[in-house]
């Protein structure tokens, strides 16, 4: 059963070895401060034993050594990290730019999208472009960013039928939601566009181009531009 902590913040066992530590049931920045300030407490701080952590939009699963001590035994010593939460300073959030390559081959569901909201094609691009996103957590595949703060006007439910192949590079939005997807790989969001730059490359020191608490916009490119970018 799930048992409380400070600051609202809630323990469930999700396996032998892990535990989940809820911050809120809704998403929003604010949760996401709770969630970043308890991963920055654990590593500079790490706890022995603690083997992986896993943030998501409202919660860490935290994976640990079952041998060393239970469930309870971690809560208890995860509780002095949620009551100094408040004591922590983040980093000043990154602010990146992504180019993107909207419509066409590279965005074959914009049409659509834009249909179903009653808005022309380049105002659907205009909306995409005017926010900035925040990179709230990363998953699903590496260097899979899922962004939050995509404008109500476009919100949209994913694809009835996921596709088999989605290209790397495309931006994607599904609910409120939008990503950029690193590799080829099946999904089932709606396809606005393409990126030429990696999103992820093993060969740079910080392999994923986006990291946690990064602020993101997308910057519309011509198909020239694009083929430009992606042979550089």
């Amino acid at each position: 059963m799930p048992t409380s902590a400070p600051l609202g913040a809630r323990f469930q066992p999700a396996s032998d070895n892990s535990l989940l530590v809820y911050f809120d049931q809704r998403i929003s920045p604010a949760t996401h401060q709770q969630v970043a300030k308890f991963l920055r407490l654990l590593e500079l701080q790490p706890i022995t034993g603690i083997r992986n952590l896993h943030p998501a939009y409202c919660s860490v699963l935290i994976k640990f050594d079952a041998l060393q001590f239970p469930h309870d035994e971690l809560q208890a010593l995860l509780l002095p990290y949620l009551d100094r939460l408040d004591e922590v300073c983040l980093p000043e959030p990154r602010q990146l730019e992504i180019p993107v390559c909207y419509g066409g081959d590279y965005g074959p569901d914009l049409a659509e999208v834009s249909t179903l909201h009653g808005m022309t094609p380049q105002q659907a691009i205009e909306l995409h472009v005017s926010a900035t996103y925040l990179v709230y957590f990363l998953g699903f595949v590496p260097g899979f960013a899922y962004l939050g703060g995509l404008p109500e006007a476009l919100v949209t439910p994913r694809l009835p039928t996921p596709r088999r192949s989605v290209p790397p590079g495309s931006v994607g939005i599904a609910g409120y939601q939008s990503g950029v997807y690193p590799f080829a790989t099946p999904g089932g969001w709606r396809l606005l566009g393409r990126t030429p730059i990696a999103m992820f490359q093993p060969g740079r020191s910080a392999m994923s181009l986006l990291s946690l608490g990064d602020r993101v916009r997308f910057t519309p490119i011509s198909s020239e531009q694009f083929v430009a970018l992606e042979s550089a």
